[in-house]
């Protein structure tokens, strides 16, 4: 099981400045859902009301370290090809397959994901642009079966 710390209590010491902050440069990297939660998006200008998968995601940097970034994906119909593309990611679902979402599954579920830098307040951020499909195992050719008795001038 993780470490999952203690609280505080009000009068405690502290010294912990946190781990630094990793950015990773925009590319594809594999990743792993740590915890999907359900909740509910109040609506805005863009979309209305709708319920909504909180995301928390481990991108795996390699050598450059991980990342934990919160995604949300919205359950509507404007946003549904983004749903659909985070279930084959994780290879729950195929391109045009219906596919009943079962969140139950979606923890530590693994796919890639392709990142951007997002600047806020002169601050960057790793953010995830897209999911990408699974990478397809590689298949080997069958040996090739050796002609038994045959040679080249033999006929």
């Amino acid at each position: 099981m993780s470490d999952q710390g203690r609280e505080l209590g009000w009068d405690d010491e502290i010294q912990n400045d946190g781990d630094e902050k990793i950015i990773l440069p925009p590319g594809e990297y594999p990743y792993t859902v740590l915890l999907c939660e359900r909740a509910r998006h109040n609506g805005s200008d863009k979309l209305p009301p709708c319920p909504v998968a909180k995301l928390s995601i481990k991108i795996d940097g390699g050598n450059l370290g991980s990342v934990v970034k919160s995604h949300r994906l919205f359950l509507h119909t404007k946003t549904e090809g983004l749903v659909c593309q985070f279930f084959r990611s994780i290879g729950a679902r195929k391109h045009g397959e219906r596919l009943r979402m079962n969140w139950n599954s979606v923890g530590n579920s693994r796919g890639r994901c392709k990142t951007f830098i997002r600047e806020f307040e002169g601050k960057k951020y790793t953010e995830i642009k897209s999911f990408l499909d699974p990478v397809p195992e590689p298949t080997t050719a069958p040996e090739q079966e050796q002609k038994k008795g045959w040679s080249a001038g033999t006929f």
